[in-house]
């Protein structure tokens, strides 16, 4: 602890507690290969045949970009900046208001697989296939470096084997998603959301106990400067403030939840509309559960290294390791708990790992074979299996070739927020405005790939001075210890802060299907049933209502039809 001594290694528990998580995700692989085994499309494969319920699919959407990265480099960076990222938190509210609201309703009435297929119903093939391959590259890029960085992390503070690890997290994911489809790859993210707050609570409750309580930590954090959240700078170049993080990160999340198809693919795989905004909401519960674990973590990590900073001294290389040393070092007394906190990073990167394969599998099919082939249903079916485990393999060669990038690493992983953005924007355009067209939309497209790219590179190039960054202090005065060369030969590795539609014939005319309709939002249902309370209760007098409808008529003077007397028998 603030002693600074060198940490233990990896026990037998440890390893028996990492290898159940991978023989549990494996086995819902295989269950749901079994259940499933008579599907005969590959729409069953890729969405679950749409018929999930909500409370899977929110814990599924949570998991899904709450990678590792979010467990070992969240808390780094409240220990490092302060819990400023706790913000993110109001970004996300606004994420899901708008995801439910705007983005869900049109492609869940299109009932389409592949995010992509929109593209061309609304503009042309020529912007499907680009933005598809965009994609493509964007999810290899980023899922080689998911399976890649923490493994590197974890293996220079717990001495766990590297490749052993990358490649046995990588196959068990592959086979999972091959064998069982979606459905297989929601109920493990359940399961490895599970076992990430696990991880998270065996740190922040041991921290606690050691620290003299949540008021301590909570003290020390307020001492350090790391509780900041009163920052309301409005200036854009600063690293993290109120508003980059709430109106920053509402455009980073709106990138992932509205448009990114491996969100899409889960919430449009519910049951109905309802079940599928319901799920973005509970969802919202998740994210909120784990930003508040890892920014708490952060703050346990800072009161126990408050004076004797492990990063300052040596004792571990990069900022990423801070959490792996911190759970050598105050559980590694307890066997199997270090093996559960590392389970919990591995979850991470599965769940996220697992949701690109079948994203990767669904695009491919729907995008670039379908459009051109006549196969059956059956035969896409298996095609979508070859395309997972394909892209399950490429995955792990693109983790191979992250271990050869160094500086290149943290370029590679930008190009996820580079062309995110301008396929947001392109999606939006097509949604909410009518009189955009295909040339309109493609050379929106490449520009705005060309600033983000420019904005991108020049921000690796020229890094942010420390006046805008802000960096807190860290101490090394309560080290009892002098720190002269280090044993052990690290390296650091950086981790970012945070149907076949192609017979259909398209004329120029806008189908309503591909726009937003004031009837698709929950708001319109709301104040029309709100107009109708108010309209029951005023209880105004109309005289022109119910004017045709005829009362008594025993006096015939008062008789809305005329009495033809010439044909009665009185004289």
């Amino acid at each position: 602890m603030s002693g600074g001594s060198t940490v233990g290694s990896f026990a037998v528990a440890d390893y028996v507690v990492f290898a159940l998580m991978l023989l549990v995700s494996a086995a819902v692989g295989v269950y749901y290969a079994w259940t499933d085994r008579s599907q005969r499309s590959s729409g069953d494969f890729l969405t679950g045949g749409r018929r999930l319920t909500a409370l899977p699919v929110s814990m599924s959407l949570t998991a899904s970009f709450m990678s590792a990265i979010t467990v070992l480099a969240n808390p780094a960076e409240v220990y490092r900046y302060g819990a400023s990222i706790g913000y993110y938190a109001v970004s996300y509210v606004f994420t899901m208001l708008v995801t439910s609201e705007v983005f869900l309703p049109v492609f869940y009435k299109l009932s389409i697989t592949s995010t992509y297929e929109y593209l061309e119903l609304r503009f042309n093939r020529a912007t499907r296939l680009l933005g598809t391959m965009l994609f493509i590259v964007q999810t290899i890029l980023y899922t080689g470096i998911v399976i890649y960085a923490p493994a590197l992390a974890l293996n220079q503070v717990t001495g766990m084997d590297l490749w052993g690890a990358v490649i046995s997290t990588g196959v068990v994911c592959t086979f999972y998603c091959t064998m069982g489809g979606l459905k297989a790859v929601v109920w493990t993210d359940v399961i490895q959301l599970g076992v990430m707050l696990a991880g998270f609570l065996a740190v922040i409750i041991r921290s606690v106990v050691l620290q003299g309580g949540v008021i301590t930590i909570i003290s020390d954090s307020q001492h350090g400067g790391r509780l900041n959240l009163t920052d309301f700078d409005a200036n854009p170049l600063r690293r993290h403030t109120f508003w980059t993080l709430s109106i920053g990160g509402t455009f980073i999340w709106l990138s992932v939840y509205g448009i990114n198809q491996a969100q899409v693919q889960r919430y449009i795989s519910c049951k109905n509309m309802t079940h599928a905004r319901l799920s973005l909401y509970i969802n919202l519960l998740g994210l909120w559960s784990v930003l508040v674990s890892s920014v708490f973590a952060g703050m346990c990590l800072f009161s126990v290294y408050k004076s004797c900073d492990p990063w300052t001294t040596g004792l571990i290389s990069a900022p990423d390791q801070l959490m792996p040393y911190l759970v050598m070092d105050i559980l590694g007394d307890y066997p199997g708990l270090p093996g559960l906190f590392v389970a919990a990073a591995y979850s991470g990167s599965l769940s996220t790992v697992s949701s690109s394969i079948n994203a990767l599998a669904a695009v491919t099919v729907e995008d670039i074979i379908r459009p051109y082939s006549n196969f059956s249903e059956k035969h896409l079916s298996w095609i979508s299996k070859g395309m997972s485990l394909f892209y399950g393999v490429l995955c792990i060669g693109m983790a191979g070739l992250a271990s050869l990038m160094g500086g290149i690493l943290q370029a590679t992983i930008s190009i996820f927020g580079i062309i995110g953005g301008p396929l947001l924007g392109l999606f939006t355009l097509g949604i909410l405005c009518p009189l955009a067209n295909s040339k309109g939309a493609l050379s929106g497209l490449v520009s705005g790939l060309a600033l983000s790219l420019w904005v991108g590179i020049g921000a690796q190039i020229y890094p942010p001075p420390p006046d805008m960054s802000r960096p807190l202090p860290l101490s090394t005065d309560g080290c009892n210890f002098t720190m002269t060369t280090h044993g052990l030969n690290w390296t650091s590795s950086a981790l970012p802060s945070a149907g076949n539609h192609s017979s259909y014939l398209f004329s120029q005319t806008m189908t309503l299907q591909l726009m937003l309709r004031k009837e698709d939002t929950s708001f319109y249902y709301l104040i029309k049933m709100l107009k109708g309370r108010i309209k029951s209760r005023s209880g105004h007098l109309d005289l022109k209502k119910n004017r045709d409808m005829t009362f008594g008529n025993a006096n015939p003077a008062f008789s809305d039809f005329e009495l033809d007397l010439a044909k009665t028998n009185i004289s």
